[in-house]
């Protein structure tokens, strides 16, 4: 049996299957670099299960179903996710939880990040939440789980053990997760050659087969030669929420680094490639131990013409190369990031936008009362209807669930306003407490419909935005010239406003360039990504859904073009909706027309 908000995982079987006849609902999950399994969300692990069915030896293109994971494949051969712009790999599995728990019923259980997103819990910590919630427990320690964390129902937040921070939650209903009843398949076990008998001889298998050993004999060669490794230091207590690690699907396998390269130590009990120390003798011991009859391959058919998957050749090429072994190598098209060379005389103003760049440094904040704010944009409702605030989750006509909690001067915690605009009704108290936690700018969103009441700012570092016309054109406008933007943020030492107060921040990739097309509505956008620009809504200070690195400037939700003549990562053109995402994008963080600067 397992533990409650466990899943089922059979053993010797990285696939895992259900007792016969027994349902189960399907979670697919992938490994971050903190060894904890992160479920994909519903709608990716229906099409994960449904290409299952279809070719149980295939690959599954995830971009097909989630616009943010467009450059992600897993292979159900090797059981691993590979992105395919950068050939780095991370183990995914597929476990089993009870059809009563949160995923059979499509129940999510989500907290609120520093930048005002919501980041699902991972699945062992969801059950366990919805259990509580379920038996109606007034609160829950996840203690047990290994957090420092304290959840509370009644105002729907959680708190951290240590630093007595407080941050709000959710339970969203969303698609339920699939159901399967039985075992697989012997022709569907994983990984296939692991049962006695003849291998299978097809192209695909030999590559994997191929694969697997150059990494078997690379870590054998390396337990060779490596002293005894002092055991892990023990990992720092969590500073954050549970889901502060989590980041979206990158690498645990990757081509050799530095050693001082972000990440680059290994992890213990992984095939890691980006070990320190002299590639050369590792490649000549672990070609002499690959064991016989396995082939020296040609890795082609990158382009994706061929009957071997573009992932999957991709994959075998890399560890191929790190083994040594004699590899035949057609190279994938590579995203062309920047246009070609262009002379400072080439480089024109954009019409209609006057100057070539804005500077911002750090905003001074100005002290601004919390009552007087939600005031400002609240109107008094004498007789509030019975129904939920959305902040508290306690009736409008009861005490808000900030009572005990924050203590306001002139606030009682009966108070119940309705928003000018919009006209959501929420306890005083409550819209209180969610501004005081956020930037505190003078400006208050509706946690309902997102309208903003005021001038929304970000926490975007000091930095340089420059903007100028280059003489080439985009693919999918051919008749215009291209507007080219750089942003240049250096690194520095993080203010009062951002998650780590005093220290170090990094700046990653700067200066990163970004491209518009040279016509009415790319100058449109352009003219809105300043005045974005200059209320720092561009970037903030978080933590990489690239890379995991924390206390770095990342991109805040106004999605840029860094690729300039292709869309091989999805960060390109032709785009035929790209411009108005985007001003759509604008539009949800205040940013319009009619509030544009010159």
């Amino acid at each position: 049996m397992s533990r409650p908000g466990q899943g089922i995982m059979m053993p010797g079987n990285g696939l895992g299957f259900p007792p016969q006849n027994v349902a189960r609902v399907v979670v697919w999950e992938w490994l971050n670099e903190h060894s904890r399994w992160r479920p994909y969300t519903a709608t990716v692990c229906h099409h994960i299960e449904n290409v299952l069915k279809e070719d149980a030896r295939g690959s599954v293109v995830l971009g097909q179903v989630d616009a943010q994971l467009v450059p992600y494949i897993i292979d159900l051969q090797s059981m691993h996710q590979f992105r395919q712009d950068t050939g780095t790999m991370r183990p995914v599995r597929r476990n089993f939880y009870d059809p009563s728990s949160a995923p059979g019923k499509g129940i999510v259980w989500e907290w609120e990040n520093d930048g005002g997103a919501w980041t699902a819990y991972d699945m062992d910590i969801c059950i366990t939440i919805q259990n509580a919630y379920e038996k109606q427990h007034p609160w829950l320690d996840l203690s047990s789980l290994g957090f420092c964390y304290l959840i509370y129902f009644n105002s729907m937040s959680q708190m951290n053990r240590q630093t007595r921070r407080r941050r709000r939650l959710r339970r969203r209903l969303d698609l339920a997760y699939p159901l399967t009843v039985g075992s697989i398949p012997k022709s569907q076990s994983w990984p296939v050659g692991a049962s006695l008998g003849q291998p299978c001889s097809c192209q695909q298998c030999l590559l994997v087969n191929s694969t697997r050993a150059a990494s078997n004999a690379i870590l054998a060669s390396q337990r060779r030669k490596a002293p005894p490794a002092p055991p892990p230091p023990p990992p720092p207590p969590p500073g954050g929420p549970p889901g502060a690690l989590a980041v979206r699907p990158s690498a645990t396998f990757a081509a050799p680094r530095s050693p001082s390269a972000p990440g680059g130590a290994p992890t213990p009990g992984q095939n890691n490639l980006n070990r320190p120390g002299p590639q050369r003798a590792t490649s000549v011991s672990a070609r002499a131990s690959i064991p016989p009859g396995v082939p020296a391959l040609p890795v082609k058919n990158l382009n994706g013409t061929g009957p071997v998957h573009p992932a999957l050749a991709g994959m075998t090429g890399i560890l191929l190369c790190a083994a040594g072994l004699p590899v035949c190598l057609t190279r994938a098209p590579k995203p062309i990031l920047h246009p070609p060379p262009v002379s400072k005389s080439d480089v024109k103003p954009v019409p209609g936008v006057p100057g070539v760049c804005r500077k911002t440094k750090k905003h001074l904040k100005r002290s601004k009362n919390p009552e007087d704010v939600v005031r400002r944009y609240m109107q008094k409702v004498k007789n509030p209807p019975d129904e939920d605030c959305t902040i508290c989750m306690e009736r409008l006509v009861t005490a808000s669930g900030y009572e005990g909690v924050l203590r306001h001067k002139g606030v009682r915690p009966e108070l119940v306003g309705r928003l000018g605009r919009c006209g959501h009704m929420y306890h005083l108290l409550c819209l209180v407490a969610m501004y005081s936690n956020g930037n505190k700018d003078g400006s208050l969103q509706c946690p309902t419909c997102k309208a903003i009441y005021g001038e929304k700012t970000g926490t975007q570092p000091p930095g340089k935005m420059e903007f100028h016309v280059i003489p080439h054109s985009l693919p999918g406008f051919a008749d215009t010239q291209t507007i080219r933007i750089v942003y240049d943020i250096p690194t520095g030492i993080q203010g009062p406003e951002h998650p780590n107060p005093g220290k170090k921040f990094t700046a990653r990739g700067f200066p990163r360039h970004c491209y518009l097309p040279n016509n009415e509505k790319g100058r449109k956008v352009l003219r809105l990504l300043i005045t974005a620009w200059e209320r720092r809504l561009i970037f903030t200070i978080g933590t990489s859904n690239t890379t995991g690195e924390s206390d770095t400037v990342v991109w805040n939700e106004i999605h840029h073009k860094t690729e300039f003549g292709s869309n091989l990562t999805g960060h390109g053109y032709p785009d035929a909706s790209y411009l108005d995402n985007v001003l759509a994008e604008l539009t949800a963080q205040g940013v319009s027309e009619a509030t544009a600067k010159a």
